[in-house]
């Protein structure tokens, strides 16, 4: 995969895609990243990229030229069509399942856009995807290119040592992950199910599937939605609501 992320603050990115799965992804030859300053490509002597609104209000807008130049220039070099998304608090709440999506990509280039807006023609004309990663106000998207680029490049083959980890990851399978535990069985009192020490494997992940059920419905109930339970995740979930009632 190539990733591309237009900034006007490259040197923010130094650090994250230098350490850790990101670096791991990149030295595998997963996913070559490229930060490009996006001012290099304005049109005027003072290499400016954004104005006053028409209009009048305040803030200053992004301005397209520099945008689409830069956009255009990154899809010449390209081997196939990229996925061209902005980084923005009005897009589309990002989730698993678009991290899924977009890991099947060959080439992703994210625009990451600063002070009070983009000039509306880069929406309607040049992206293909909006994205949001919550509904607050960041500075600019360069914070959120970085997150949505982690949940993508851990998905591609191989990056992660073990292969089902992302399989199991919480909202992978639509339910939160289940708990985890690890040595000392007992650690002052504080003691791991005793399930979990049997070596009955099809108990295990039959308490595995309950306790992820179990707290997707205490946590998160609203993603219960979304999934087809079968007869004994019902029967689940009833024991769960006599508990807690």
């Amino acid at each position: 995969m190539k990733i591309d992320i237009l900034s006007l603050f490259p040197a923010m990115f130094e650090g994250v895609f230098g350490e850790s799965i990101l670096k791991k992804a990149a030295e595998k030859g997963a996913v070559e990243y490229a930060v490009t300053d996006f001012r290099q490509f304005a049109n005027n002597r003072h290499n400016s990229v954004d104005d006053y609104p028409y209009g009048g209000g305040a803030g200053m807008v992004l301005k397209p030229e520099p945008i689409f130049n830069a956009v255009n220039h990154l899809k010449k070099e390209a081997e196939s069509a990229p996925r061209v998304i902005l980084m923005c608090p009005q897009g589309e709440r990002f989730n698993q399942k678009k991290a899924e999506e977009l890991s099947k990509e060959e080439h992703l280039i994210f625009i990451c856009g600063h002070y009070e807006g983009y000039d509306e023609r880069i929406r309607d004309h040049l992206i293909t995807d909006e994205i949001s990663i919550g509904d607050f106000v960041l500075t600019g998207g360069e914070l959120g290119a970085m997150v949505v680029t982690d949940s993508v490049v851990r998905l591609l083959p191989e990056v992660l040592g073990n292969d089902q980890s992302a399989v199991k990851d919480s909202y992978s399978s639509g339910l939160l992950e289940h708990p985890h535990y690890t040595r000392p069985a007992n650690y002052e009192g504080m003691t791991v199910p005793d399930i979990l020490l049997s070596g009955n494997h099809a108990k295990i992940d039959e308490w595995r599937m309950k306790e992820s059920l179990r707290r997707t419905y205490t946590r998160r109930p609203d993603l219960l939605k979304e999934i087809n339970l079968t007869d004994e995740q019902k029967r689940w979930i009833d024991e769960f609501k006599n508990t807690i009632e």
